[in-house]
């Protein structure tokens, strides 16, 4: 069974970075847009959601840890920018060399428990569509798609004024 615990400064610290890095290279896989771009959107996002960072107002920084107290991944549960009420799961990581034991499963439950007992009335997640594993453990879990975003790359053709329609 895991447990949660609460990053200390020097935690926070080391996974802001790396979590950014990976955030901003999912970004770029999922939209297209170049790596230093996504880059500083991810910077920009940790900033403006983690004003405090880990002393932001109803924000839990967690480490994953199994059942023999290793660190196998961390958790990221704050308020919903736009939906009051709802707690977003803004990051769940859990290390490769541990996936496939149902740690992330654990997690989440426990994420959800949290976020009930804190006064929250909902809870949800963003997931790239290139992530299908992580999908897979949120249907299972009882997640459902709200939206879907799609988008298509285009070759600009560099016209000034586009043709009449």
């Amino acid at each position: 069974m895991v447990t949660l615990r609460r990053m200390t400064g020097d935690e926070f610290a080391q996974w802001r970075e790396k979590s950014i890095v990976g955030y901003a290279a999912d970004l770029a896989t999922a939209t297209g847009v170049g790596l230093d771009s996504a880059r500083d959107r991810a910077r920009n996002q940790f900033s403006e959601l983690l004003p405090n960072g880990p002393a932001s107002e109803r924000t839990w920084l967690l480490r994953i840890l199994d059942e023999s107290d290793t660190h196998v991944g961390e958790l990221w549960i704050g308020p919903h920018p736009q939906q009051g009420g709802t707690a977003f799961i803004y990051e769940i990581e859990i290390a490769e060399a541990h996936r496939g034991r149902g740690l992330g499963k654990q997690a989440m439950t426990k994420a959800e428990e949290l976020a009930a007992a804190a006064g929250f009335t909902q809870i949800s997640l963003n997931v790239f569509g290139f992530n299908e594993t992580a999908r897979r453990l949120y249907d299972s879990l009882g997640y459902r798609v709200v939206s879907t975003v799609m988008s298509k790359p285009l070759a600009a053709t560099g016209e000034s004024d586009p043709p009449e329609v």
